[in-house]
């Protein structure tokens, strides 16, 4: 008979898992953080604070900005691309060339990419220009002529550097700013985990076991969904003598969902501490709430980004960040950094149906925006407009 797992304490375990609940992660183990997360994900919107560094400092409350090119330069993560860009620790590098061989074949079935990509000669003088003269950005190199001024549509150089980055010849040397500096791989990537080649049966097996072994229970879809680098039957193939068990998951509703756990799913769940009662304003992009079914499955909290929906179709604002406290989400607001004024503000705040607003509550509010406003370059906080 499957393990049941009920809601509360598969609540208590994911939030565990990424890191939300027990002692915060001391900052001279960013490395082991991010191993531990499996990615964090790099945008560049800054209404707040860029993506990467607002998920990092809500498990590091000492982190600072600068830190990830240390992350970077000390190569104990490399960049690149999963559902979106991302930061991965370095230790995955041996089962990731499978995922530079499927992004090149996607790229060059595409006629999108197709549109934009210069001649293979073209590719070829890009590549042989950085290692000629070391790392580049896009910066470096001369527009080439007129393009089309199609919708996301860039100019050669910058789409064939992409294609060069997505098919691994290509590596992140560094970030200026947010702009990608890049460099030959081999110049860029250790030379032992070049050099730990695995056949591709092998770098299946090792991604969707890390991938269970970071949501501890997931169904076949989340599995595949976290680096979105496998297929479906990879993950089915892999399922079938993995050794993993078979659990069924309470929803926030009630309803019982078939998954599958990692082996020492009963430890886990033994050892996972209840999340403290401290308020926490996430990031759109945070690895809890990256999965909005899973999100409102476990959570039953309803939560859509925004950012690309038309302002008169939006239900609620461009960058609304969820509101965890404990171990549910209790609400959502829209915030953003006045960097002239030196000061957080806060223009809509809506509490989840059913959640009083109580002054505590409030005051916990209050205090996780005061917080906030540091990472945001922001000298304090503006009063969130109470529920």
């Amino acid at each position: 008979m499957a393990l049941r797992i009920r809601n509360r304490d598969a609540r208590r375990l994911w939030l565990w898992q990424n890191g939300l609940a027990g002692p915060a992660a001391p900052a001279r183990d960013l490395p082991g953080l991010v191993e531990r997360l499996g990615l964090v994900q790099l945008d560049s919107i800054s209404v707040v604070a860029r993506a990467h560094d607002h998920i990092l400092w809500s498990r590091c409350p000492s982190w600072q900005p600068d830190m990830l090119g240390g992350l970077m330069a000390r190569r104990q993560v490399f960049e690149h691309f999963t559902h979106d860009a991302s930061v991965l620790p370095i230790a995955l590098w041996p089962l990731w060339t499978r995922q530079f061989r499927r992004r090149r074949a996607r790229m060059e079935r595409s006629a999108w990419w197709q549109r934009q990509l210069p001649p293979p000669a073209e590719l070829a003088a890009l590549r042989d220009r950085i290692a000629a003269e070391g790392p580049l950005s896009s910066g470096d190199f001369e527009r080439r002529g007129a393009r089309p001024q199609e919708m996301w549509i860039r100019p050669a150089h910058k789409a064939g550097l992409d294609f060069l980055w997505h098919a691994g010849e290509l590596a992140t040397h560094a970030r200026e700013g947010f702009r990608k500096v890049y460099d030959l791989t081999e110049r860029v990537i250790p030379e032992r985990w070049r050099q730990a080649e695995l056949d591709d049966g092998a770098q299946v097996a090792g991604l969707c076991a890390g991938a269970l072994d970071r949501l501890a229970v997931a169904t076949p879809a989340e599995i595949r969904a976290f680096w979105d680098a496998c297929d479906p039957a990879e993950v089915a193939g892999w399922l079938s003598r993995s050794g993993a068990v078979p659990v069924e998951v309470e929803g926030a509703d009630g309803r019982w969902t078939r998954a599958v756990a990692a082996p020492d799913i009963e430890t886990r769940l033994a050892a996972a501490p209840a999340p403290s009662g401290r308020l926490r304003l996430l990031n759109p992009f945070d690895p809890a709430v990256r999965d909005r079914a899973r999100l409102a499955r476990l959570f039953g909290f309803d939560y859509r980004n925004e950012i690309f929906v038309p302002a008169a179709k939006r239900r609620w604002g461009y960058y609304v960040l969820p509101i965890l406290e404990a171990d549910r989400f209790v609400g959502r607001l829209e915030a953003k950094a006045d960097r002239r004024a030196g000061r957080l503000t806060v223009s809509a705040l809506w509490p989840e149906p059913g959640i009083r607003w109580s002054p505590a509550r409030q005051a916990r509010l209050e205090a996780e925006l005061g917080r906030l406003a540091g990472l945001a370059g922001c000298q304090g906080a503006a009063s969130a407009p109470p529920a």
